[in-house]
This record gives structure tokens, sequence and C-alpha cells, in this order.
């Protein structure tokens, strides 16, 4: 029996790549897969003459590996990875590694990393970001665990990494959960990005009445300038292409109903448990939940009618001006998420590196983009930035940028063309930028029904009051106005 460097169990596309990836960067591999006719299929197929081993049943896995074991887990989240870690146990040694590389919620891995440790055993809860082709040539890595759990994995991790100016997209980011919290964060930062971009395609579409040739033209001359990113060189390529059987563009063919995993949900959930305006990704979350009602719209628009406008405008005045929203609101999209990977930071005690993360995003991951060179520059010049648009690269990057913002907006709520995402991000900019907010008068009313309590402005911090707003049986209150 051979001795590999690493196993992987779960051959779904996924995990067949991040094999072939390895293999390729020189390091043997064991595979098993709880369907055999799934494993045979791979090592007569992609696998066939490559230096990989198919096993048959979880003793043959780790049977086949040198110590300490190393096998990696490419399966769905949930019970399925507590099923394959079950079936593991009992013939593992302390000091072996288990790696899950599935999307996996950060709490069940904090919850994994307690029990195996335990137990003696090495675990890591690591994001993969790139899809199919970056798991085969290059994916974004974002682990978490016990720092010697990392560097037993760090040489074959690197080598898979994609590769930005010889850097690898990969780092030891933090203990327990800490790797599949940021790749949580990295979806909700896609979730909103992706929802900008619907938005904009949405504008240029209805509002212009662009055909697809032309949001191909406009798409990929946005990919040239400060936008320049996967997902806008993806947009643009989207547009080309057409139907083998119709001959229709295939944008025009696809059911405007947005499916979702769950990522994007999770990020929203735990910003609200911490407290952090994530809002251009939570409206995204909320705008896919919308496009899921699809019966249910197309009555609504028989019954509600809207604007009588029809037309966006100069075109050649408001097409630059979109470009400069877009963005604006990107910018606000990842503002936000770094917002929450701080708090989270303080919160669970993970001690991220925020320029390190965006580092390791600006290769093989989804949200890769040329500004995230410019987030790694400013969490190097003060990694104690509470804000990402407080940096002075950004901070004049968007208020150069939001009478542009604000004319785009205008036009979308003329013309009746929804912009959840993007209006969230004006909102949340005007909100953050505002030294004084109503909140004043949300404390007055918190005070005056339930007794909530206030502080003053002409009083310190922390000291908290109550007015008698109106005659009341009871001088019993309901304590500070965090209640």
């Amino acid at each position: 029996m051979p001795q590999n460097d690493i196993g992987l169990v779960g051959l779904a596309v996924m995990g067949q790549n991040l094999v072939l990836n390895m293999e390729r960067n020189g390091f043997s591999v064991s595979v098993f897969n709880r369907t055999g006719s799934k494993t045979t299929k791979f090592i007569q197929g992609p696998a066939a003459g490559k230096n990989i081993t198919a096993t048959y049943s979880p003793e043959e896995l780790v049977a086949s590996l040198s110590r300490p074991r190393k096998i990696m887990i490419m399966v769905k989240a949930g019970w399925p990875v507590d099923a394959v870690i079950d079936e593991l146990l009992p013939l593992l040694e302390p000091g072996d590694l288990l790696i899950d590389g599935g999307n996996s919620f950060f709490m069940d891995t904090e919850r994994r990393a307690k029990e195996l440790e335990e137990k003696g055993l090495l675990f890591i809860g690591t994001g993969v970001s790139g899809g199919e082709e970056g798991a085969l040539w290059g994916p974004s890595l974002m682990p978490g665990g016990q720092k010697e759990a990392y560097e037993l994995v760090r040489p074959i991790f690197e080598a898979i990494a994609a590769k930005v100016d010889g850097e690898p997209c990969v780092t030891y980011l933090g203990p327990r959960g800490a790797g599949h919290y940021v790749k949580m964060v990295h979806n909700g930062i896609e979730y909103g990005d992706i929802q900008l971009i619907a938005e904009t395609y949405d504008i240029l579409h209805r509002g212009f009445r662009m055909n697809n040739q032309e949001l191909h033209q406009v798409f990929s001359q946005w990919n040239q300038g400060p936008l320049a990113s996967y997902l806008i060189e993806i947009t643009a390529d989207i547009f080309k292409h057409k139907d083998e059987e119709t001959g229709e563009y295939i944008i025009d063919l696809i059911l405007d109903a947005a499916g979702q995993k769950g990522t994007g949900k999770w990020t929203s959930q735990n910003a609200l448990d911490l407290g952090i305006p994530a809002t251009t990704i939570t409206e995204a979350v909320f705008a896919r939940a919308l496009s899921a009602h699809k019966e249910e719209r197309v009555a609504a628009s028989k019954a509600l009618a809207g604007p009588d406008v029809v037309t966006a405008g100069d075109k050649d005045t408001l097409v630059p001006a979109l470009e400069d929203a877009l963005y604006a609101s990107k910018v606000i999209s990842y503002a936000q998420g770094f917002s929450l990977l701080r708090a989270a930071s303080e919160e669970y005690g993970y001690d991220l590196n925020y320029g390190e993360i965006a580092r390791i995003w600006r290769g093989g991951c989804i949200i890769r983009a040329a500004f995230l060179n410019d987030i790694t520059a400013a969490y190097q010049e003060n990694p104690d930035l509470p804000n990402l648009l407080l940096a002075p690269f950004f901070r004049e990057g968007v208020v150069g940028r939001q009478g542009n913002w604000r004319t785009v907006l205008k036009v979308a709520i003329g013309l009746g063309i929804p912009t959840p995402a993007m209006s969230a991000s004006l909102a949340y900019f005007d909100g953050y930028r505002s030294e004084r907010l109503p909140a004043n008068l949300i404390q007055a009313l918190r005070d005056y029904f339930g007794a909530h309590t206030y502080e003053r402005v002409d009083k310190p911090r922390g000291q908290f009051f109550h007015t008698e707003w109106a005659p009341s049986l009871t001088d019993i209150t309901a304590g500070t106005y965090n209640a």
C-alpha cells in the first residue's frame, strides 16, 4: 500500500479538481467517495496515469497515508461533514489532521475544532474560493485552525493556490472557525457585488434599451478601468453567448429567479448579531428572495402601475455616471465586509490580519478585483483602520463619485427600476458620514413608551436618563437604552 501525502474524501467536481491540482504540483493523493463507482470513474478518467490512489473504504484510505495523516473533506456542508468525521475518527491517531474544505458554517467549525482537539486531533476549516476552475488551476484558500495544523499542510496549500505577483493566495488566518468565517464574509461581499452588477445591468437594459452587444461593450470597457475584476469580466462575456438550439442570447432565456446556498444569509444574520450594518449585503440577500417569488411578481405587475417615464436620458452622460455609481457601491460592499471581519475578530478572538485577507483575495477567488491591491495597501498603512472609507484612496474615490452616484439613483427611481443594494450603499455612506442622526428621536420614543432611558449630549457617555413624558402609574424603568 502506498504512503501518500494527503487523502481527499468527496469526489464531486470541486474535490476532483483539487486532487488533480495537488497531483499536478507534485503531491501523491489518495481518494475516497461513498459511492465507489464515482471513484472508479475518476481513476479511469481524469486521474488515469497520475499519482492518485483509489480507495474504497475509510480504512483503506487511512492505511494509504503517511503519518501524520492529512485528510481533506469535500462534502456538502452540515451533517455530511459530521458523518465523514465520525467514520474516520476511530481510525485516526493523535496528531493526525482533518481538513474541512466545504462551505461550512463557522460555528459548526468552532464546534468541530473543539471536539477534535479534545481527542488529540488537528483540524482545519478552510474556505476554498474560485469555483471549479479555481480548484483545478489555483483557488484562494482561507484556512483556520491550530497554527501547527496549518504548518503541516502549508506546502500543499501554497503549491495549489492561485499566485499573484509570485505570492500564493493563501495564508494562516486564525484559530478554530476563522477560515470559514472569512470565507462566509467573502461570499457575503460576493452577494453584494453580484446584486450591484445586476442592478446596473437592469438600468442599462431597461433604462437605455441596450442590446446584448452594447452591454458586452460597456462591461468590457469598464473592465479596463477601476472596475476591473473577475465578476465584471465574466459579466461582459455572458452577453456574447447564444443558445445553439434557438439562436437567442442565453441571458434572455434565463428565468429571473435567483438561487442561494445560504452563505449570504449567514453573513447578514451574523452582522445583526454583532451589530454591524452590512446593509448592501443584506439587501442583496433580500433581492434574491424577492426574485424567487416569480409568479407573484408577474401577477403584481398587472395590478400595480409604475411611473410613465420610459427613457433614462442622455446615454453619453449617464453611462459614465453609472460606472461611478457601481464603483462607489462596490467599495461600500467591501467596506461593510471588512467592518464585519473587524468586529468578529474581536468577538471571537481571531486576531485577523485584514491586509493579508485582501492580499489572498487578489487571485483565484470570485471577488478578485483590481482595487484589492489598494485595500491591502490601506491596511498595511494603517492596520487599525476602522473603516475602509477612511483610507485616503477610497475616501477620495467615493466622495469624488457621489454626484454621479446620486444622479443614477434619481434616474432609477424615476424609471421605477429597483436598486435595493445600490440605494442601501448610498444610504450607508450618508449615514456613516453624518455627525448627527435622528436616533435621538428613536431614543425619545423608546423612553416615552418603554422607559428605556437615553444618554445626553451635554453629559458624559455612559450616564443614562429618563423623562416622565406623561403621568405614569409606576416609577419602574425598563433599563438602559440597549434593552
